[in-house]
């Protein structure tokens, strides 16, 4: 008899039952996911560097400028930052004014429509943006084209910085865009949880802001942004960082002939101050009933940017939960499958930061995924980290650090770091060697100093019927899933 032969659809059919014939035959996955087989090829040798220097000189009006010079591309890519000019700033019932205004710029000048200006930019394959994050100190006007378009750019982004008309009509398709999304977030797990983060660990202060709301969104006015911007977008102590195909001579002409308008104003920059100094960790539970995950937060108050902790601390927290090979990652997903993914950042700026662990799990594991998260942050906190995991974890972000200077926007991006924290000039030249200094006394002083029991939040937003887990880490205060306490 002639066998007929198999149909596409026929083979996908045989190949899935046999897939699933197998898969029930075979024995369960082991735990144990993760094997580090320690193959690569390792060097001891402290990574020795010196970054090429931007050329730098300040402008007439009182902006700074920096070039850092690479000839191997023909682009241009150039950042205005201007101080005062972000969401760190924004009138306590007007949240979102600096962010819209920077959006609002790009919308139309006196002389370009909003369409205009794009279908110029695509001809030129560049790209013109301003922008002013929610709890940002600066407001920030980028560009970046072929070298043979970097004076129609530059023109185009000077025309947006000084001559924005800020249309009504644009203003209202802009809150039309994004009043929706203020109220659709409400709806995300992961804003409830980290709304009320912030405000515990930040009180009043404006890094506790996390999005504007759809009234102070309301309350922005054509007026507002006009005032707005004469007062913030200003050059006295802008700083303008070009990087790629580029002479420091030819950016300063460029720039002097592009922004001869933009003059001093001798107004403040702001004062940013440190958040209060916050109290004991507290346990929270946001009641999201039906919820199929419960959404976990651990964090505390820690430090700023310039603290002489900052290595250790970077070093402490790349074994516990920096990427992939982190201790979070590897047992919490890995070994136990709880999760698609956990980790852990330090976020240190200008004022006293703040350390965060977080992962989503299935509601049938909360109790032991929260049990294990607390457990592996207490082994940071009580044992010295293994000599070969310390040595990796160092190894991993000094090669990190390595591959970046591969970009010349990145290594330009160092010095601007320098500059805004007045580090020395050899900071980044001296990365490495710091790094590598870094003993595990030190990192397990950090943990022990800043991962205090007594000082971690912990967080939950999930289903009601799992709140009572978090009950053994101490008094549960209980929210609705608009943020507010429920009151028994």
């Amino acid at each position: 008899m002639r066998r007929e032969p198999r149909t596409p659809i026929t083979l996908a059919i045989a190949l899935v039952t046999g897939a699933a014939l197998m898969a029930q035959q075979a024995p369960p996955p082991t735990t144990q996911a993760v094997v580090l087989k320690g193959k690569a090829p390792v060097s001891n040798e402290v990574l020795k560097v010196k970054l090429p220097r931007p050329g730098e000189v300040d402008l007439a009006n009182g902006a700074h400028l920096m070039v850092l010079e690479d000839h191997r591309a023909p682009q241009v890519s150039f950042t205005i930052s201007m101080p005062g000019g972000g969401g760190y700033f924004d009138p306590a019932d007007m949240i979102g004014l600096a962010s819209a205004t920077a959006s609002l710029m790009r919308e139309g000048t006196a002389t370009k429509t909003s369409a205009q200006m794009s279908e110029q930019l695509e001809t030129m394959a560049a790209s013109v943006g301003a922008g002013a994050g929610l709890t940002s100190v600066d407001a920030t006007l980028s560009g970046s084209s072929l070298t043979e378009n970097f004076q129609q750019t530059l023109a185009m982004a000077a025309d947006v910085l000084l001559h924005p008309t800020f249309p009504e009509d644009e203003l209202g398709r802009y809150k039309q865009r994004i009043k929706p999304g203020l109220v659709q977030q409400r709806s995300s797990p992961n804003f409830l949880g980290a709304e009320l983060y912030q405000r515990l660990v930040y009180g009043t202060h404006p890094a506790s802001r996390i999005s504007a709301t759809a009234e102070s969104i309301d309350k922005i006015t054509r007026d507002a942004m006009v005032q707005w911007h004469a007062a913030h977008f200003v050059p006295d102590h802008a700083l303008i960082s070009i990087s790629g195909d580029i002479t420091l001579a030819d950016a300063k002409r460029a720039f002097e002939a592009a922004l001869t308008t933009w003059k001093k104003s001798a107004g403040s920059t702001g004062a940013i101050g440190e958040p209060p100094t916050m109290g004991p960790g507290r346990v929270s539970f946001i009641a999201r009933p039906g919820s199929v995950q419960t959404t976990l937060m651990v964090g505390t108050q820690a430090i700023s940017r310039t603290d002489p902790d900052y290595d250790a601390f970077m070093v402490m927290n790349k074994v516990l939960g920096d990427g992939p090979t982190g201790r979070l990652f590897t047992h919490l997903r890995e070994e136990k499958g709880y999760t698609y993914g956990a980790s852990s950042a330090l976020g240190a700026s200008r004022w006293r930061g703040d350390w965060l662990a977080s992962l989503d799990v299935r509601t049938d594991v909360t109790e032991p995924a929260i049990k294990d998260l607390m457990a592996e942050i207490a082994r940071m906190r009580d044992e010295t980290i293994p000599q070969k995991d310390f040595d990796n974890a160092k190894r991993a972000m000094i090669a990190t650090f390595a591959l970046r200077l591969e970009s010349p926007a990145a290594v330009l991006s160092n010095f601007v770091t320098a500059r805004t924290y007045q580090f020395p000039l050899d900071y980044w030249d001296k990365y490495p060697e710091r790094i590598n200094a870094v003993t595990q006394a030190q990192a397990l002083a950090v943990a022990k100093k800043y991962l205090d029991p007594k000082r971690l939040n912990i967080i939950a937003v999930g289903d009601p019927k799992v709140a009572d887990v978090f009950k053994q880490f101490g008094t549960l205060e209980l929210y609705d899933a608009n943020g507010k306490p429920v009151v028994k």
